[in-house]
């Protein structure tokens, strides 16, 4: 298990750091899963109208997975705090949905081999754009899911929409939340 934390345009104290590594390997440590790299960063927001400007941004990667959280709060430790609860929140979901789903899959003897988890990260797949310009753009593999897969990860990463490469049919698809509850799902046509 290992904790970076970064600041993003701002010193991050010793204090700082020693509290953000306390709470979130706190929360980290409970579930007890291996291997598990956490990168923290930190900023604050420079907006003068936004009450909530302190941030605190959590990437957790372990065997394939990616848990992300992201929480703003008054100030920076209690920012920290807020989201080591989610974290811990996020890696009982991780373990139940996707650790323990494995664990009864080879108890149970499926004759279909596990899903091997492929080491490959996956990056966050957000874009953001303004004023019809491209303002960041992200590099990410896809890798060959199920749909189901593809729900656990959207969920894990807590995105409004996930693109990979269906495992059958080896084209790409684009899982969404819908505003009205549930997801959707933009299938590529065969030619």
């Amino acid at each position: 298990m290992s904790i970076t934390v970064t600041g993003r345009k701002m010193p991050v104290t010793e204090a700082l750091r020693q509290y953000a590594e306390e709470k979130i390997g706190n929360s980290m440590k409970v579930m007890d899963i291996d291997p598990l790299i956490a990168e923290v960063v930190l900023f604050v927001e420079k907006n003068p109208a936004n009450p909530r400007p302190a941030v605190c941004e959590v990437t957790l990667r372990t065997k394939g997975h990616i848990i992300r959280v992201e929480e703003s709060e008054e100030d920076m430790y209690a920012a920290i705090d807020v989201a080591a609860a989610k974290v811990l929140r996020q890696m009982r979901k991780y373990k139940t949905r996707v650790v323990d789903r494995k664990v009864r899959a080879g108890a149970e003897k499926i004759a279909a081999d596990p899903i091997p988890a492929t080491g490959a990260s996956l990056d966050e797949l957000m874009e953001e754009l303004s004023d019809d310009e491209v303002v960041r753009v992200k590099e990410i593999e896809f890798e060959p899911l199920t749909e189901e897969e593809a729900l656990v990860k959207i969920d894990l990463l807590g995105h409004d929409f996930f693109a990979y490469t269906d495992r059958d049919s080896n084209l790409v698809n684009v899982l969404y939340r819908r505003d009205d509850g549930g997801y959707g799902l933009l299938k590529q046509t065969e030619e």
